[in-house]
């Protein structure tokens, strides 16, 4: 792909000017990574990756810079380093390969200082152009052990913003799935006036616009039709409370209940000792 460098070469074969060629790449790739279009992101995720690890195997050949190439597809397996005899089966190999990935950069981030400070010491010389060969060729080798750190770090963002990527596309395609059972529409209440009887609801309902009446033996008869109430609870019409309970005690009579026969007849004996009147000590009339 390079012209000017070619992976069968040593590194003491290519030119110092020639050596900044073999950046282009990680160039590209930085460039790929500021591209703004969302809907191509995992188009342009991809293709940067292809240009850091072009890079990263062009560095390998010319022996620059002691680093694992990482797996050359996301998720690939076989990139970490193998477990250990001791190291049981399991959870262990995972940890292991977490504290080598740890410690990993930790020493990238300490060599990648040191190499900003060698390039920042040396880059006035090389631009003023008072820099010797030797001085160019360090400039530009340390460039591209820089470029080695910031590959690795941005291949490692890219395989985890693919992952979020590829998640996000398979939640969209898969239905969302119903909370919970599904309720039945309710029909909305329209609101009504309850009346006692059927000439007071020809009262309320003579107004316009009014409110629909519905007297308390129809509510009555309603709420039996749709299950609501039980037919025992609802009154016969017209019959007020006093002589539901005169009913209701005569029945119990009837049917021969001691208790309000007993009652019955301790209302009778009081009523025989005791004349309509007696005690009324204010109405002597």
């Amino acid at each position: 792909r390079l012209s000017r460098c070619s992976e069968n070469e040593e590194l003491d074969e290519v030119a110092s000017a020639d050596l900044k060629f073999l950046l282009l790449p990680a160039l590209l790739g930085a460039l790929t990574l500021k591209q703004v279009d969302l809907s191509r992101r995992q188009q342009h995720l991809e293709s940067a990756r292809d240009h850091f690890l072009h890079f990263l195997k062009l560095c390998r050949s010319y022996g620059l810079g002691t680093f694992q190439l990482p797996p050359t597809a996301p998720g690939e397996e076989g990139s970490g380093s193998p477990p250990g005899p001791g190291d049981p089966p399991g959870a262990q190999p995972s940890l292991v390969a977490m504290a080598m990935s740890r410690n990993a950069k930790i020493e990238r981030y300490k060599q990648k200082k040191e190499l900003e400070n060698k390039l920042a010491s040396m880059r006035s010389f090389v631009e003023s152009g008072t820099a010797d060969e030797d001085q160019i060729r360090e400039f530009y080798i340390l460039q591209i052990q820089k470029w080695i750190s910031t590959s690795l770090e941005e291949l490692e963002s890219i395989d985890q913003e693919m992952v979020i990527l590829k998640s996000r596309a398979a939640a969209r395609q898969t239905p969302a799935a119903p909370h919970g059972p599904s309720r039945p529409v309710r029909a909305p209440v329209r609101p009504f006036i309850l009346t006692r009887d059927a000439a007071q609801a020809r009262v309320f309902g003579a107004g316009y616009p009014g409110l629909p009446t519905m007297t308390v033996d129809d509510w009555y008869k309603q709420r039996r039709r749709q299950g609501i109430v039980s037919g025992q609870s609802v009154p016969p019409p017209g019959v007020s409370d006093e002589e539901l309970q005169k009913q209701q005690q005569e029945k119990k009579e009837e049917e021969d209940d001691e208790e309000a026969l007993q009652k019955a007849r301790n209302w009778d004996d009081w009523k025989d000792t005791h004349p309509r009147g007696y005690g009324n000590r204010q109405n002597m009339g």
